[in-house]
Order: C-alpha cells, then sequence, then structure tokens
C-alpha cells in the first residue's frame, strides 16, 4: 500500500487505499477552520474518483460553516483564477495533476488565488493537530454553483496586453489538441476556436478514462504526433489531466520536448515585455542564453509552481515557469496554466514567417535526460544521504534537494513532493552525455 502524501503540495494518495472520502472530508474540515470560514471554491479534473471526493470535501466545509461554490469539472489553473478574482477565502483543487488514473488529491489554494505558500502551507500540516470545530445547524455552510469560471479564464487569455488576438486569427492555423480525457477537454478547444483556429479533438472527452499515460512527456504522445502528421497541421498541442503543463508536436510530426514549451514562451514574451525571469533549479540553462539576449537575468527558484510564482511577484516578472511544460504568465495569474502557454506559442507563430519546428531550431541546445528512483517511503531519506558522498568532487546546490554543477552540465536529485519516488534530471550539451550521467546517477544511488 502506497503512503498518503501530505506535503506543501497539498494532499494526495491512491484512492481506496491511502486516500479515502473520510480522509478527504476531514482535511476539508480542517482547511476550512484554517481559513476562517467564508468562502470556498472548489472544481475538480476529470478523475472518475472525483465526484466522490467532491461530495465528501463539501461535506467537510460545509459541516465547519464554509459557503462552497463548485465551479464543475475545470483546469486547476481555472480554479486559482476562480479565487483570485472573488472574495472567497480560498480554494481546492480536486486533482492528481499528472499521477495516473488511480490517484487522486486536494490542492489547497489561499485567498490570494495562488497556492499555499510554504510557510502558510506549513502552518495548515500544524494545524491538523487540533480538532475540527463544526458548526450546529443555525450556522451550517451551503453549497452553490457557478459554471462561468471557464469562459471567464478564456476571457482573460484573450485580454493579454501584447497578445496580437486578430493576427492569430489571420493565420487560420489548423492544431490538434490531446487533453488525455482529462480537464482540458473543457477549455482548450473552445480557446482554440476563439483564436480563429481549425481544431482537431484528440481524447478530449472528460471521462477521466485517461487514453495514455497522463504525463505529457515525449514517450507518451504517439498518438498525437500521428495525428498532427495525418492532418497536415501546423501545431499539436498535449496537456496533463489537470492543464498546468503543455508539450508541443511540431507540424512534423516529432515532440519537441516539454522544456521548449517554456523556451518558446519566454523568448516571445521577452520580444514585447522585458524583465527578468523565474525558472525552477531543474528547467534549461537554455533559459540563461534567452536572457542574455534581451538584456535581463534568470532568478531560479526551489522546485514547485508556488515558489516560481512567489518570486515573479516579488519581482514583477513578465514570464516564468517550470520546464516540465509549466507556463506561468502574471497578466493572467501566478500559476502554471496550459490555455495560457497555448495562446502564447500561437502568438509567436503568428508573429514569424516560420513553422514552430524552425522556431525550435533557434532555442539554444541543450539535452536531457530524465528518470526516477520508485523506492519505499521510508528509504527516501537515506538515498538522499548518498548524495553529497558520491558527488564530494564536484559543487553542490542544495537549495532543493541536492544540485551537482559540473563543466558544461548539471544534475538534479531531489525528493519529489507529490509520490514516493527520488527524481534525477540531467542537462548537457550532448543526448548522449545526459543519459549516460543520468543512467550512472541512478546506479550509484541504488547500490
Amino acid at each position: 500500500m502506497s503512503k498518503l502524501m501530505i506535503s506543501v503540495s497539498g494532499i494526495r494518495g491512491i484512492f481506496g487505499e491511502t486516500l479515502t472520502p473520510e480522509i478527504a472530508m476531514k482535511f476539508a474540515a480542517h482547511f476550512g477552520n484554517f481559513s476562517g470560514k467564508g468562502k470556498i471554491i472548489v472544481g475538480r479534473d476529470s478523475r472518475t474518483t472525483g465526484p466522490a471526493m467532491f461530495h465528501a470535501i463539501v461535506s467537510g466545509l460545509i459541516s465547519v460553516g464554509c459557503e462552497v461554490v463548485d465551479i464543475g469539472v475545470v483546469p486547476t489553473p481555472t480554479v486559482l483564477l476562480a479565487v483570485e478574482e472573488s472574495d472567497a477565502k480560498g480554494g481546492i483543487s480536486i486533482t492528481a495533476s499528472h499521477n495516473p488514473a488511480e490517484w487522486n488529491a486536494m490542492k489547497l489554494v489561499g485567498e490570494n488565488g495562488m497556492f499555499l505558500f510554504p510557510e502558510r502551507a506549513k502552518d495548515f500540516i500544524a494545524s491538523l493537530d487540533k480538532s475540527v470545530k463544526y458548526e450546529s445547524w443555525k450556522n451550517i455552510g451551503k453549497l452553490t454553483s457557478d459554471q462561468t469560471a471557464i469562459d471567464r479564464h478564456i476571457e482573460k487569455i484573450l485580454k493579454i496586453s501584447y497578445l496580437d488576438i486578430e493576427k492569430i486569427r489571420e493565420r487560420k492555423f489548423r492544431v490538434v489538441v490531446d487533453a488525455v480525457n482529462g480537464a482540458g477537454g473543457v477549455i482548450i478547444p473552445e480557446l482554440l476556436r476563439k483564436l480563429g483556429c481549425e481544431v482537431i479533438e484528440l481524447n478530449c472527452e472528460p471521462t477521466g478514462i485517461f487514453a495514455h499515460t497522463p504525463e505529457p512527456l515525449n514517450k507518451n504522445l504517439g498518438q498525437l504526433e500521428q495525428a498532427v502528421k495525418e492532418h497536415r497541421a501546423d501545431i499539436g498541442f498535449a496537456t496533463d489531466p489537470d492543464v498546468d503543463r503543455l508539450s508541443i508536436v511540431s507540424e512534423k510530426g516529432k515532440c519537441i520536448g516539454e522544456e521548449l514549451s517554456l523556451l518558446l514562451a519566454e523568448k516571445y514574451v521577452l520580444s514585447r515585455k522585458k524583465g527578468d525571469i523565474v525558472c525552477n533549479l531543474s528547467s534549461s540553462m537554455a533559459s540563461e542564453d534567452i536572457a542574455e539576449k534581451f538584456g535581463v537575468k534568470v532568478i531560479r527558484t526551489r522546485v514547485g509552481e508556488i515558489n516560481v510564482g512567489k518570486k515573479m511577484k516579488e519581482i514583477k516578472s513578465p514570464i516564468g515557469g517550470e520546464g516540465n511544460g509549466g507556463i506561468i504568465c502574471p497578466e493572467v495569474h501566478y500559476t502554471r496554466d496550459a490555455p495560457v502557454g497555448i495562446a502564447l506559442i500561437l502568438g509567436y507563430l503568428s508573429e514569424q514567417s516560420k513553422s514552430i519546428s524552425e522556431l525550435a531550431d533557434k532555442i539554444p541546445k541543450y539535452y536531457f535526460a530524465k528518470d526516477k528512483l520508485k523506492v519505499e517511503p521510508e528509504k527516501l531519506d537515506s538515498i538522499m544521504e548518498k548524495v553529497p558522498i558520491i558527488f564530494r568532487d564536484f559543487k553542490l546546490d542544495k537549495t532543493d534537494g541536492i544540485k551537482v554543477l559540473g563543466d558544461k552540465f548539471w544534475i538534479h536529485i531531489r525528493k519529489s513532493g507529490t509520490e514516493p519516488i527520488i527524481r534525477v534530471y540531467v542537462e548537457s550539451e550532448t543526448s548522449e552525455r545526459s543519459q549516460r550521467l543520468c543512467e550512472e546517477t541512478i546506479g550509484k544511488l541504488m547500490r
């Protein structure tokens, strides 16, 4: 049996094993107390366990006096935007993001429309030791519904100041979108049509029966690659089930890598709006090359979009995100948002006389290798303790896990905040070297 994951990233587990309706109800009640009652906005992705989670969470919230606003099956960034633009005390997104279908989770949102800042999340975790204060029948909460959140999200994207919507519409892009039968199917086709695109939908029914492994990595997107070639599309887009990560398939029917999503967005936005950019420690070195061209700097943070978003807000950065396809555009809000990323990429394409593969070829070339080590939860720390010993001859950055800094390469080793695994990311100037370093690192950690 897997372990229930309780962290600054939320509460996550396998439904029916470590995460049950009773557990979800308890955490929701605690969150209602912690947030000071008031209005809490709740949305969910398309997972089949979503309705059970939703009703348990609503029960917990209204029992402590909260007004729950149900916004339905929506992307996680839609939940955050809805909270930001309301008088809500917070929100809960019911989603396990890119995890397999048997998982579900509760992502907790503060009243500012961002995930709980790490220090605030730690306060919430500490509050779990307290007893829940339930309300009497006179002060019980209530449940209402709002089915307009997606429309508001789309309208906010269309109002990005530097985005030339008419120029995008003039191009009449042919686009294939693979939403893996997640929440992307309820927003991305509609957004694309408003941008004047011809849309070919692939796995856009929000059934929660994922058409393939839900993480939008190259190895999982063969169906999208084939569809782009068959339909002679200009571009293909893939998202994860809760629509905060974006991957791109070129007009040649080839994945260009999730790292390129953020890099292309950086290059486009900086051409229109200058400012230092923010990304996490595991994102590509190419961000520094792009920033140098525009005379700005790259600020690196711990992995986790809240760390990136918080720093972006602090320095008023125009663009940032994470190299896993997570693009943050503050003109919409400070969270990873695949629909925003789609609009930015199409904006970049519309202003160029080049294809997406040609634009990708202009990004400085580095090569990633990524792997993960699945271990028993109680062994995570002991394995991480090996890292400084294994790499004692290198400079080590311990901001988040351990990042090994070498000559024209880096290796980032860290515990996942969402699964009982250790992630290993490597980047260097050749794919062969990155793959070799990644395999060697995994081998050393397993000994």
